[in-house]
């Protein structure tokens, strides 16, 4: 949580104050992190500690504006960060 919202929703809104043309969360099945602990769906615990990840596609000068903030905001979240290509199969109209 940071300032009464959910991570994700926070990280949300503030990639698109800063113009970032889309953003998405993803929700794991299960997973575990750098401590070995399995977190996993199951009947009487409907995701409630479930590894979620954010994900955008940025622009280099957009990607340093946004980590800026959340290293402003003092938050300590992992990120990966890559090079990709975007384009369509098809001519746009």
């Amino acid at each position: 949580m940071h300032q009464s919202k959910l991570m994700s929703e926070w990280l949300l809104e503030t990639a698109r104050a800063l113009g970032a043309p889309g953003g998405s969360v993803f929700r794991a099945v299960a997973g575990y992190g750098k401590h070995g602990r399995l977190h996993e769906e199951t009947f009487f615990e409907l995701g409630a500690d479930l590894p979620v990840q954010v994900e955008f596609v940025l622009e280099p000068t957009r990607a340093n504006q946004l980590l800026g903030v959340i290293t402003a905001e003092r938050i300590s979240l992992p990120y990966v960060r890559y090079v990709v290509e975007c384009g369509n199969t098809l001519p746009q109209d």
